[in-house]
């Protein structure tokens, strides 16, 4: 007797199609398309090459804060920074007042803003971790040291100037007429791709991230991997404040306060859930782009900041509901 035969129909054209759609990255590119089509629709000239690269431009200084967030969510344990704001708006009125709008003064900026971040990572990597302090809580009684801090120092008034190399390589053309920012936007996330893909370290935080404690048993220095991603995620939020600073001119006590939630969104629409353990910066650096154009977009048609806080809020609500926390929490 003959096997019976199968009438099972396949369509691996469909399946490919519905397995894309599913990635996050994808979606992100595709809303990314829509809301630059609906931008020029409402605004003639919003699409074009110009503000394009204009858009890029504030995506990088976001994209730049959200890399050490993605690196801290990554880590699992629901981490988060919450810090990252403070820090950036400490290093932008450090390096400007280090610069005093000379060239010179780059170098020292760069070096004490990038020690100044990693030292404050320490400290919420080590409360984290040493103390057992939840990260959310760590991370947001440091982000209230911070803006005591930046109050004592200079009291809500601007103070500090950017060098004027600093501001061409933010603003100006450097290589095939694309801005200094944006290649440097383009190492990180080479950097980012490698450090997570091809490296020993990498391989840790991604095995920390789905589970803490089989990776302890593994021989895995948990504790030392966690301090890490903290200090980390310091010294790329002030990288992001020493830029910033090099776009704005100048700084001031909150500057760097609109980034804390926007880097966590980014993260999440690029594929990583909160839960940790999966994702990239890949994806991160195309939520960094959607979420700058679509603030362009509610500016356009004149919604306030404070409305625009509340849409981030709620867009970081609904994608906690279908992925941001990933299938299940991890201890």
């Amino acid at each position: 007797m003959s096997a019976p035969v199968s009438t099972q129909k396949t369509t691996p054209g469909g399946n490919v199609v519905l397995d894309l759609v599913k990635q996050p990255i994808v979606v992100a590119l595709i809303l990314i398309a829509v809301l630059l089509a609906l931008g020029e629709a409402l605004s003639p000239g919003f699409a074009s090459l110009q503000q394009i690269l204009r858009l890029a431009i504030v995506a990088a200084l976001l994209g730049i804060v959200a890399a050490g967030q993605n690196l801290v969510i990554l880590g699992g344990r629901e981490g988060i920074d919450l810090s990252v704001g403070g820090v950036v708006s400490l290093s932008a009125i450090l390096a400007g007042n280090i610069m005093s709008g000379q060239d010179g003064g780059i170098l020292p900026a760069v070096l004490a803003c990038v020690a100044v971040g990693a030292l404050f990572g320490l400290f919420n990597g080590l409360g984290v971790t040493l103390l057992r302090i939840p990260p959310l809580v760590m991370t947001l009684g440091m982000l209230g040291v911070l803006q005591g801090l930046l109050v004592v120092i200079r009291q809500g008034i601007p103070s500090g100037r950017a060098a004027p190399a600093l501001s061409q390589f933010v603003s100006q053309p450097f290589l095939f007429g694309l801005p200094g920012i944006i290649w440097l936007w383009i190492a990180i996330g080479l950097f980012m791709a490698f450090l997570l893909k091809r490296t020993v370290f990498g391989h840790r935080i991604y095995a920390v991230g789905s589970n803490e404690q089989a990776a302890f048993m593994a021989g895995v220095p948990v504790r030392t991997i966690r301090v890490a991603l903290f200090m980390l995620s310091g010294m790329f939020a002030a990288i992001a404040g020493i830029c910033l600073l090099g776009y704005s001119g100048s700084s001031f006590a909150n500057v760097g306060e609109t980034y804390m939630l926007p880097s966590i969104i980014a993260v999440v629409l690029g594929g990583t859930p909160l839960a940790g353990g999966r994702g990239g910066y890949t994806g991160t650096m195309a939520g960094a782009m959607l979420l700058v154009v679509l603030q362009s977009i509610l500016t356009t048609i004149n919604i306030d900041e404070s409305g625009r806080q509340m849409i981030f809020g709620a867009t970081l609500l609904v994608l906690m509901l279908f992925y941001g926390r990933g299938k299940a929490m991890r201890g």
